[in-house]
Parts: C-alpha cells; structure tokens; sequence
C-alpha cells in the first residue's frame, strides 16, 4: 500500500471512491420483494466511474480496501492509475466509512464518489459535513443518491475535482447543499447526530432487528423530503404531502392506529413492500423548526436503527439545508459541453 502522508501530495484534483461491500444485500430481500446488488455490479459500476473520471482529466484516486477487492478487481488492467489506499483497520461498521471519508477530506479530495444508499451516504455525510458527493444507488434505501449512468457519472466527479461550479454559492452552480434532518439531544453530554431522508421514531424493543417496521409500532417520521416517487418514507410522506429536495421545508407524519385514524395511507415502506398507516398529523416543517421525541422510543435514521432513548431522554428533530454538497450530474455535464470540452476541430485542408 502507497503511504498516503509521505507520498500524496493534496490537491483538489483528486476523487475519492467509497464501496460499500454489504449495501444492497440486508434481509430486505428475504421480507420484502428488494432486488440484488451483487460484488460484480459494484465492480463494474467502480471500472466506469474511474474509467469516467480519467476522461475529465483525473488519474489520482484515494480509496480505503473492502473484503471484495472491488476497487483492485475493478482497476486491475488499467495502467499508470495512481491509487492510493486508506490504511486503517477495519471495523466492519459504517465507521468504516465516517473514518474513510474524514481521511479523504484530509488528504484533499475534491469530491467522493460513493457506491451505496442511504445509509452508506449518511455515514459519509458524518465523516465531512461539508462533503462534495456524487452518490451512486447501489444499495436498498436509494432516495438520497442519484439516478445516473456510472461513466458519466464519473466524468462528472472527474470535472468537479478539477474545479467546475466549485463555487458552490453562485447561481448557476453544478451542486447544491442538501436539506437533513438533525439529531439534537437534550443531554449535554450526548452527540448530535443526523439522517440525510428520514428520521423515524417506533415502538420496537430490539435495536438490532433486520424486520421491515411493524406499522402498528410506527409512532413518526420527520421527513427531509417527501417524494412520491420514492420508496421508503419519503416516498409514503409524498403520497400525502410532497415535498421536493430543493424546498426549504420538511415533513412530520405522526402514526396511530388504521382503525382509529380518519386518514390512511398506503405506501411503499420497503421496496415491494406497501404497507396501509393511519395518520393522525400531516404537517410541514420549516428549517430549523424543532420536534421534540420522547423516550421509551427507538430512532431509526434512513432506515437503519440506531439509537434507543430511554424513559426521560428526549431529543428534538429538525430539517436544515446543511448537509452534503450532492453534484448535479447534469448540469456538469451541461456546462463542459457548453465549454467545448470534449470537441477537437483538425486543421482545414
């Protein structure tokens, strides 16, 4: 492996590849109708991006190793790469992740590709909040990444690196800052934490369970966007109440009983998976506006569990536009285009 502190020297024009080995294949296969995302499509979705990204000018990678050897399957015929591998223990944990990604922010990496879902993404978001982000779907929650074709994908995050529309803040920029919902908890001593989709309180005893949630048990859901074209509950928030990535707004839906409630909606909780949940609020949030959880209740953040409060602890969700800046594929590839980027003219005869 290159020693990545004697031998990288940081610079923006340098793209970082995250893979995550396991997304696309949890238990939603065997409980809902999810499909497969198997090593060798991950392998071939890394050829593309880097074979992409060297075509926008890029030749230096910094990437972190995997059980799978994906990045090495996926390189292993091209020649004069300059690769350059994380070394630091893995725990087999999305830590693996927040410890990647922070060390590529640190080794100068203008924007990092990840291969994974919703989950892998918000690992990487904790690593860098201030992340430059081209999320490809590869895993079972897939509202956050984007929907674009692996080679052009690539070339995307190849021109970004290399300073197109790094100037986040103009108008007319290739990315834009994504809308979360923050974890604040009441106890000093506990860290914030964040779901780049969906924030989900529920009645469930095991934090560790691999079940589709119990609608019954379902108690809210504060929502960074709600598109009705989404599965999961973004996509059941936009049956009832769209709201768009680029709004600055959120939504809460608070559950009881189908009996009970005077509405209900049917959504898809899960891919192939629809579910009826009675409502008994339907609201919208603007930034910054707080919903406070009270425990005993277990939070699941994009679709993952991961923290149980207790009786007496509560933490106060919110939906703010300080996440990751997530590339608009594009509108990058919009803009090289204008430039000419890709155009030679031979001399006239």
């Amino acid at each position: 492996m290159v020693d990545l502190e004697q031998s990288l020297v940081t610079s923006s024009e340098t793209v970082g590849l995250v893979v995550n080995p396991r997304s696309g294949t949890d238990v939603r296969r065997a409980v809902a109708a999810a499909g497969a995302v198997t090593v060798e499509d991950k392998v071939n979705v890394v050829r593309r991006v880097v074979l992409g990204a060297r075509e926008a000018g890029i030749n230096r990678f910094v990437v972190h190793p995997d059980t799978h050897r994906i990045v090495q399957r996926a390189t292993e015929t091209m020649r004069g790469l300059d690769l350059n591998w994380l070394d630091h223990g893995l725990t087999f944990t999305e830590e693996d992740t927040v410890t990647a990604v922070a060390a590529m922010r640190d080794l100068g990496c203008g924007v990092v590709v990840v291969l994974g879902g919703d989950g892998t993404n918000r690992a990487a978001a904790r690593g860098w909040p201030d992340l430059v982000v081209v999320p490809l779907s590869t895993g079972t929650n897939n509202a956050f990444p984007v929907l674009a074709e692996a080679t052009v994908a690539g070339a995307a995050a190849g021109h970004v690196a290399r300073g197109v529309g790094r100037a986040a803040s103009e108008e007319g920029s290739v990315m834009h800052r994504a809308m979360v919902v923050r974890v604040r908890p009441d106890g000093a001593s506990e860290p914030d934490d964040l779901a780049l989709i969906d924030a989900v309180a529920v009645d469930d005893p095991f934090l560790g369970s691999f079940e589709l949630f119990e609608p019954a048990n379902l108690r809210l859901v504060v929502l960074s966007r709600a598109e009705p074209s989404a599965v999961g509950f973004s996509g059941v928030g936009g049956l009832v109440e769209p709201v768009a990535p680029d709004e600055d707004a959120g939504l809460l839906l608070r559950f009881g009983s189908v009996d009970a409630c005077e509405k209900v909606v049917r959504g898809p909780t899960a891919p192939g998976h629809y579910a009826d949940l009675g409502l008994t609020e339907v609201r919208r949030l603007v930034p910054g506006e707080e919903v406070a959880v009270d425990g005993p209740l277990l939070l699941a953040f994009d679709g993952e569990r991961k923290r149980r409060l207790t009786a007496g602890e509560r933490v106060h969700l919110s939906v703010v536009r300080d996440g990751p800046w997530v590339v608009d594929v594009p509108a990058v590839m919009a803009q090289v285009a204008a430039d000419g980027s890709y155009l030679s003219f031979s001399a006239s005869p």
